[in-house]
């Protein structure tokens, strides 16, 4: 009979012990809890959901439903709070900040505009026009009836403006001037005499800079001597731009 080694059963025992260990640790499952290390890739069209206890999305990142890529955080009703991109245009991937009242008409509190990519869309900022001693006046030569500085945050300058003149009416102009630009004039029309004219003008940011300095000058004159005339500034603000031909150019940069 074969000589069998004194410790051939524990060793056998011991192979069993790690066997059944071995074992025990295939069904075991890690915690899914952290992620100490890497990255998690999303692709191929897939999103992360973080959903609310009434299913309701309060995070999502990731491809949205109309086709682009971005992130949106939303309350706990699913109503949308911050969002990156969800755009009708993939190419836009603006930035939105939307109010909690989901039943008004207009939710949207700030944004980057769509089309001018330097500028802000919402809110208008208004533009800094203060009236001179000048407003009304009975001069025939061109004199400032309204000026101001501020910097250009919004894409497009909009300004309303009503004149009244005396027998003979009135001209008025309206110019800017970016800060180390050259001055721009942006209207330059006649008024009838003995009633209000109302004017708006609407000036894109071409050339200009996010938060450049940009001069504005409203003068006016009365055609005919000693008749008075007065311009007034109903609204003077910056918006957004509304359609593609408002886009203002880029600005000349020097690397």
């Amino acid at each position: 009979m074969a000589a069998v080694p004194q410790d051939l059963l524990d060793r056998v025992r011991t192979l069993e012990r790690r066997v059944r260990e071995l074992a025990g640790r295939t069904q075991m499952r890690p915690a899914l809890t952290e992620i100490e290390g890497g990255d998690i890739a999303i692709g191929e069209g897939g999103r992360i959901l973080v959903k609310a206890p009434t299913g309701a999305a309060v995070f999502e990142s990731g491809q949205t439903p109309g086709g682009d890529w971005g992130v949106r955080l939303a309350r706990q009703d699913g109503s949308a709070a911050l969002t990156v991109g969800y755009d009708a245009s993939p190419t836009q991937q603006m930035v939105q900040l939307w109010s909690r009242d989901t039943a008004a008409p207009d939710r949207l509190l700030v944004m980057d505009d769509a089309r001018a990519d330097r500028f802000l869309g919402r809110p208008w900022i208004p533009l800094q026009l203060h009236p001179t001693a000048r407003q009304t006046t009975t001069q025939t030569a061109l004199d400032v009836a309204w000026t101001g500085a501020g910097p250009a945050v919004n894409a497009v300058a909009e300004l309303v403006l009503s004149t009244r003149a005396g027998t003979g009416g009135a001209q008025v102009k309206v110019t800017m001037q970016p800060q180390g630009g050259a001055l721009v004039v942006l209207d330059d029309y006649d008024t009838p005499a003995d009633t209000w004219t109302d004017r708006t003008i609407t000036a894109p940011m071409h050339g200009i800079e996010y938060m450049q300095p940009v001069t504005w000058t409203i003068q006016h004159r009365a055609k005919t001597a000693g008749q008075t005339t007065e311009t007034r500034v109903y609204r003077a603000t910056g918006r957004q731009t509304l359609t593609a031909d408002e886009t203002p150019t880029v600005p000349v940069r020097v690397p």
